[in-house]
C-alpha cells in the first residue's frame, strides 16, 4: 500500500492486489458546512447521474451497463462518497466518465428528480420501522443535523433551488476536503497517471469545519408515534456515544458485540428472544460519527411487550455496568468482532472504501490492523468501566405503536 499526493494536493492511497480482475476507485468528499435546506445534499447525489454537459442520463445509464461498471453516489452524515468498480482494462473509460459527472453536471430536472425523492421518501414512512427510527435519531439528535430524517427533508425540499444545488456542487468540487483510495491489480505509474488525468482538475481548500457540535442529552428523552394498524412495537433506545478517536472505541466495538451485534450469542437476543420469546428481532448497533456518535439497542415486538421489553434492555445494561462478564465470553467477542472485520476487505470496493475511510479520517490507511490488536488487549475490567462511563448517562427513547399500548406502557402523558 502506498500513498501518493496528486499535483493538486488530494491524497490517493493505492493498494496493488494482484491476481482480480475489477479495479476499485472511492472518493471521499468532507460535509464541513451544515446544510441550509434539508435534502441538499442528498438531492445533489442524485442529481448527478441525470446528466452532463457530455452525456445525457439515459447515456450514462447505458454507457455504466454496456461495460459493466459499477458507480454509486451516496451522502452520508459527515461525506459524500464516490463508489467506482469495473474491469481493470476499463479504468481508463470508467474514470473518464467519472470526471464527466463530478466535474460536467448540468443540475437540470431539478423538479422531476425531486417529484421521485419526494415519492420514494413517502413509501418509506410507510414502514413502521422508518417511521420509528427517523424519529428516534430526531431525538437523540435534537435540533443536529444528524437527527433529520426523511420527515424534514420532505417539508424543505421544494424549496431547493438551482443556485442552492450549483453552490453546493462547487463547494464539493473546489473547496471541501477530499481523498481517493485505489485497490486492484493495475500498476501503480499507470493508476497516479490516470488519477492525475481525470481527477486532477478537483481542488482542496483547508478550512475550519462549519458544523456544529452534537449536544450531550441533559434529560431523558422520550418520543412516540402513535400508529393504530402497527402490528409490532419499535422500539429504539440509545445514548450519545463518542467518536472514533476515542481511547474506549476498542472496548466499545466489544461492548456492542456482547450485547447486540453479534447475532445468536449476543445478550440481548439470548435472554429477549431466546428465553423471554418477546420479538424476532433485537440487537444493538454502534455508529461512530465524526462530530459524535450514537449506541442504540432495538427491538421489534408485539405490542403488549413494551414495558417487559424496556425492563429488558435496563437489565442487561444495568447487568454490564456491574458485573465483570466471564474470561470466555470476552474471548468470544473478541473473536467474533474480529472474525466479522475481515469480512470488511472481502472486496476490493470494500477495501478500498474502508482504506479511504480511515484516510478521510486523517487515522493511516493502517488503522486496521492497529485497532484489531487494540480489540485484542481489552480487558473485561475495560468493558465494565466504559459501560459504566457511557449508560450511565442520559438516554433518548423512540417508540411505535397503536395508542393503548403506549398508554398501558405509560409512556402518554
Amino acid at each position: 500500500m502506498e500513498r501518493y499526493t496528486l499535483k493538486n494536493g488530494i491524497n490517493s492511497i493505492i493498494n496493488r492486489n494482484n491476481n482480480t480482475p475489477r479495479t476499485a476507485v472511492v472518493i471521499y468528499s468532507k460535509i464541513d458546512k451544515d446544510e441550509e435546506k434539508s435534502g441538499l445534499y442528498y438531492l445533489l447525489t442524485q442529481l448527478l447521474f441525470q446528466g452532463t454537459k457530455n452525456r445525457t442520463a439515459e447515456q450514462i445509464a447505458n454507457e455504466l451497463d454496456e461495460n459493466a461498471i459499477d458507480l454509486s453516489i451516496e451522502k452520508k452524515n459527515d461525506f459524500i462518497r464516490f463508489k467506482l468498480l469495473c474491469l481493470n482494462e476499463d479504468i481508463n473509460y470508467a474514470l473518464n466518465l467519472l470526471n464527466d459527472i463530478i466535474m460536467n453536471s448540468t443540475f437540470n430536472d431539478i423538479e422531476k428528480e425531486i417529484f421521485k425523492i419526494k415519492g420514494e421518501f413517502e413509501s418509506d414512512l410507510d414502514s413502521a420501522k422508518i417511521q420509528a427510527q427517523d424519529e428516534y435519531y430526531r431525538t437523540i439528535f435534537k435540533n443536529h443535523p444528524y437527527g433529520i430524517g426523511r420527515k424534514e427533508i420532505l417539508e424543505q425540499i421544494n424549496t431547493i433551488t438551482k443556485e442552492d444545488l450549483l453552490k453546493a456542487y462547487n463547494e464539493i468540487k473546489n473547496i471541501s476536503f477530499k481523498n481517493i483510495s485505489v485497490v486492484g491489480d493495475i500498476d501503480k505509474e499507470i493508476i497516479t497517471a490516470l488519477l492525475e488525468k481525470h481527477l486532477g482538475e478537483l481542488k482542496i481548500e483547508k478550512r475550519l469545519t462549519e458544523r456544529q457540535a452534537v449536544p450531550q442529552l441533559n434529560e431523558d428523552r422520550i418520543s412516540v408515534v402513535k400508529k393504530e394498524d402497527a402490528n409490532q412495537a419499535q422500539i429504539f433506545k440509545g445514548w450519545i456515544f463518542p467518536n472514533i478517536y476515542s481511547e474506549d472505541y476498542p472496548a466499545i466495538i466489544l461492548l456492542n458485540t456482547i450485547l447486540g451485534s453479534s447475532g445468536l450469542s449476543s445478550r440481548l437476543f439470548l435472554e429477549l428472544r431466546e428465553k423471554q420469546g418477546l420479538a424476532y428481532t433485537v440487537r444493538s448497533i454502534f455508529e461512530p460519527y465524526i462530530l459524535g456518535g450514537s449506541f442504540t439497542v432495538y427491538i421489534a415486538t408485539e405490542p403488549k411487550n413494551i414495558a417487559v421489553s424496556l425492563k429488558g434492555f435496563q437489565v442487561e445494561i444495568n447487568r454490564i455496568m456491574t458485573e465483570l462478564m466471564s474470561d470466555e465470553e470476552l474471548e468470544n467477542a473478541k473473536n467474533n468482532a474480529i472474525g466479522k472485520r475481515q469480512f470488511f476487505r472481502e472486496t476490493n470496493l470494500l477495501e478500498a472504501s474502508l482504506n479511504g475511510y480511515y484516510e478521510f479520517l486523517a487515522l493511516g490507511y493502517d488503522f486496521e490492523e492497529k485497532l484489531i490488536s487494540s480489540i485484542k488487549s481489552v480487558t473485561k475490567e475495560k468493558i465494565l468501566e466504559t459501560a459504566k462511563k457511557y449508560f450511565s448517562s442520559n438516554s433518548a427513547l423512540g417508540i411505535l405503536a397503536p395508542e393503548k399500548y403506549l398508554k398501558d406502557a405509560n409512556l402518554l402523558k
